[in-house]
Parts: structure tokens; C-alpha cells; sequence
């Protein structure tokens, strides 16, 4: 089901090595590469930006998607570019499926220079109802890969007001919470339903059976909140699990925003991090997938606390992608972290 002529193609091409050349902003270009499904007859074809949306459509297509990821297993997510070949992925897909938040802004550059009249696009945060991106108490928001300098948010956590003239970023982290999972996954059948209606019977029973185990995750979670001894967490990295903690009223400091470019905080805000913990009795500080978890160690390493994983499923590394590590087995690692972290 290809719908774009080779003249698109080539123009993609040229595109992409113009765009290659000229980009500029989150870091380096990552050296992305294809990840295919099992590819035969006329299958629909999807390519996903990044995990969460490749393993729902895994989930809800199964055999009938020749499946694509855009970002490599282990690559670092913002400061992916496109190359040339990935936009041509782009131009014959029949279904493009990505974040839409402002690290996608190249996406923009791809679908200007093809007809997409025949394709399907769904955007994550066009599925849900967003929240700006927020810098806590003690957390660094400089070198924040794409949140303006200007920025700022006000304390009360209005996501919807701010001062004139500055531009709060919209957070990007949606599928962090189950219940967006949910929206986010019926969207994508609903997608294919409309691609392929001699198999949208199909979609939808897989569709209703994801979303049962979505929602007995959602349960697992909130489970762990109602017996909790405490509602607050520490994160001593990047905090992209603004949807996640607001789902389950839970309160977190971390070193920086979820879209931060940095990886070193600074002294004082370590400090900052290390007197919350004694203060509160933390048992536990989280680190993020592929982080280098310098700032995690440091402050474990003064407070005794204990140093775990939670997982955002932005990506993850090529050895658990080789071992068919999904979105739903990532997340209830999470449950468990997190019932050890909150008692």
C-alpha cells in the first residue's frame, strides 16, 4: 500500500541532505536506523517515531503491519535528525505515527515536501489533553533542549495561563500515564480501522484486549499510591514523567525538566536534592533508562539512599528491544520500583 510516486521520493531525498546540512539545536545527529517487522505480501505499512507508539501498534496490528521505528534502541531521543533514507520511510508509510511536541519539528520539513493526502497521521498529544513541561523546586532548567529561555512557569501549575510574551512548552512525556496509554492506543485502531476495514475487526479485538491489560496496569499503580507511606519521589536526572505523577497526585523534585539537554547538575542543586531526602527519609532516588547516572550515584552515595530505575519508555536499550522488552512489562517494573520508593 504505497501511495507516493518516486518524483516525491527523490524530493525527499533532496530534502533530507539539505535538512542534514542546515540543522541546528538538540545535539548531535544520532545515526537512526530502521527497525521492520517481519515484512511480506501487502501489509500496512507504519513507521512510529519512537518506542511507546511502535509497540502499541505491535500490540494492535500484529501480522498484518510491516511496523518501522524511526529512532535506534539506544540512541538518545533529543537530539534525534532524520537522514534521508528515514524520510523516504516517511513518504511511502501508510500510517505515521509521532509525538508532535516541539523536538519533533522536523517532521514538519518531512510532510511539507510529500503529498500525505493518502497517509494517516496521528500525533500522541493531539490523543490526550496536555500539560506544560514545569521546573520544581531546586530543578535546573537551563540548557533545556527545547524549552525557550524565557520561559516560565508559574508555581500554582496553571497549564494554561501564563505571562505575555512567554512561551511554556507543552510536556511531551504522554504515555508515562496508563490512561493516556489508553486514548493514545484506541487512536491508533481507530487509525488502522479506517486503512484497512477488512481487518478492522481484528484491530478492535486486539484493541480491547490491550486496553484490559492498560487498564489493570493503571489499577497496579494506583494500588501502590493507596498504600503508600509517602507521595513524593526523587529523581536525580531528567524528569519526563510529568503525566505519570500527575495520574497519581504523587509530588517529585528531580535534577532537570523531562527535555533537558543536560546531564551534570550543579553543586546546588545536588545539595538541594541530597537535604530533600534526609529531610523527608527518601529511601529511594530514580535514574532514567540510558542516562549516565553520575548525578544518581552522587547523591546516593551521600544519603545511603538506594538507587533504581524508572523507566519512561521513551527508548530503550538494543538489548532489551532484542528481548521483546514492551511498553506494558517496562511499566510494571515501574510499579514494583515505585512501591519500593514510596514505602
Amino acid at each position: 500500500m504505497k501511495f507516493f510516486k518516486k518524483a516525491n521520493i527523490f524530493s525527499s531525498i533532496l530534502i533530507g541532505c539539505c535538512f542534514a546540512l542546515l540543522a541546528v539545536g538538540c545535539g548531535t545527529s544520532s545515526e537512526s536506523t530502521l527497525v521492520p517487522s517481519e515484512s511480506s505480501g501487502q501489509k500496512i505499512t507504519a513507521v512510529a517515531t519512537i518506542f511507546p507508539q511502535y509497540d502499541f501498534l505491535r500490540q494492535i496490528g500484529g501480522e498484518y503491519l510491516d511496523l518501522h521505528m524511526l529512532l535506534s534502541p539506544g540512541a538518545e531521543s533529543h537530539s534525534f535528525e532524520p537522514t534521508p533514507g528515514d524520510m523516504i520511510t516517511v513518504s511511502e508509510c501508510d500510517l505515521f505515527v509521532y509525538i508532535g511536541g516541539d523536538s519533533d519539528a522536523w517532521v514538519d520539513t518531512i510532510l511539507d515536501s510529500i503529498d500525505s493526502s493518502s497517509m494517516e497521521i496521528v500525533t500522541l498529544m493531539d490523543c490526550v489533553d496536555t500539560v506544560a513541561e514545569e521546573t520544581v523546586e531546586g530543578m535546573e532548567s537551563h540548557g533545556h533542549s527545547h524549552y525557550h529561555e524565557d520561559s516560565e512557569r508559574d508555581e500554582a501549575h496553571d497549564t494554561d495561563e501564563h505571562e505575555v510574551g512567554h512561551e511554556v512548552e507543552q510536556d511531551e512525556h504522554v504515555w508515562t500515564s496508563p490512561a493516556n496509554a489508553i486514548r493514545i492506543v484506541q487512536k491508533l485502531c481507530d487509525a488502522l480501522c479506517r486503512i484497512d476495514p477488512d481487518h478492522a475487526e481484528e484491530y478492535q479485538r486486539n484493541t480491547d484486549d490491550y486496553i484490559a491489560q492498560l487498564e489493570i496496569l493503571d489499577d497496579e499503580f494506583q494500588n501502590v499510591i493507596d498504600h503508600a507511606a509517602r507521595r513524593t519521589i526523587i529523581c536525580g536526572d531528567r524528569f519526563p514523567f510529568r503525566y505519570l505523577a500527575d495520574a497519581y497526585g504523587l509530588d517529585y523534585y528531580a535534577a532537570f525538566p523531562g527535555c533537558s539537554s543536560e546531564s551534570e547538575a550543579s553543586a546546588r542543586t545536588i545539595s538541594f536534592l541530597i537535604d530533600k531526602i534526609e529531610e523527608e527519609k527518601i529511601p529511594v532516588v530514580f535514574h532514567t533508562e540510558l542516562s549516565n547516572e553520575k548525578m544518581t550515584d552522587c547523591i546516593c552515595e551521600a544519603t545511603g539512599a538506594k538507587k533504581l530505575l524508572l523507566h519512561s519508555c521513551h527508548n530503550l536499550s538494543k538489548d532489551d528491544f532484542e528481548n521483546g522488552a514492551t511498553y506494558l512489562g517496562l511499566m510494571k517494573q515501574n510499579v514494583t520500583a515505585l512501591k519500593e520508593a514510596l514505602n
